[in-house]
């Protein structure tokens, strides 16, 4: 059974305007508490007791976070002394943003804490239900991409699949494709919500990636890599995925939340 969960959560958050100026956005208030805090509650709720926060801008206010959120989780029915949070900074081990960010880095960093064993990794600015991340503890040799469907899968990061389940490749922000270019090529409209399950294979594969057009290390190019060996599988969500990037973004979780407590849980 899979325990450890790396939360990447290292960038500022730009484009949250005015919101993200003094911290990240990963510590937004939504209805009285920090973003990431719901995102780890459920976490929790999913039955996951390791995980790292890899941290970069303010390193110092994720620390009084962990800190007071670990006070907090017996509210969940939760014993903190079963929990493990730990936090390591990005440019500590990898160096200052111009010379090695991406979304493949926080991984990388990772390596000493999950050792060999099998892991999941998120996006700290994005929400997934508990029943989701549970459905992700897929202890195997695989690894695993979530898709999640969407009517417009050409804004986002496109999951081909080669056969009923392995994934063949990730087409990122295919736009101007035609309507029926979209249904012979995108696989049920799924789109990659950057929640994975990687074996330790992962690792070797980092270190193999350049930086892409963009000047980042990206973590789709190592999964590209690992699905020309037949070694990635998509797995479909069941209940919901939602990005946490802009300041309208804010109100929406908060409605959400107050919709759908429920699910959260």
């Amino acid at each position: 059974m899979i325990k450890k969960v790396v939360i990447a959560a290292a960038g500022q958050g730009t484009r949250m305007l005015k919101l993200s100026k003094d911290k990240s956005k990963h510590l937004i208030c939504v209805n009285e508490k920090p973003f990431l805090a719901h995102l780890m509650d459920n976490v929790l709720l999913a039955g996951y007791t390791d995980i790292l926060l890899v941290v970069g801008f303010r390193p110092e206010l994720m620390e009084d976070f962990k800190q007071n959120y670990l006070n907090c989780t017996e509210k969940l029915g939760i014993d903190k002394s079963k929990i493990k949070v730990e936090i390591l900074n990005q440019h500590e081990i990898l160096g200052p943003k111009d010379v090695a960010y991406g979304t493949a880095c926080p991984i990388k960093c990772a390596k000493e804490f999950i050792g060999s064993e099998n892991f999941l990794s998120l996006a700290g600015d994005n929400f997934y239900s508990a029943n989701d991340l549970k459905l992700m503890n897929i202890d195997d040799n695989f690894n695993y991409v979530a898709g999640c469907e969407n009517e417009h899968p050409e804004r986002f990061g496109v999951l081909v699949k080669d056969g009923d389940d392995f994934l063949d490749k990730i087409i990122e922000k295919p736009l101007g494709c035609s309507p029926t270019g979209k249904q012979k090529e995108f696989a049920e409209n799924l789109i990659n919500i950057s929640f994975y399950k990687f074996t330790p294979e992962i690792f070797e594969v980092i270190n193999k990636i350049e930086k892409s057009v963009r000047g980042e290390y990206e973590i789709t190019d190592a999964i590209s890599i690992l699905a020309k060996e037949k070694k990635v599988k998509i797995k479909k969500i069941k209940d919901f995925w939602m990005d946490f990037g802009r300041p309208e973004d804010v109100q929406k979780m908060k409605e959400f939340l107050k919709k759908n407590e429920c699910k959260k849980l």
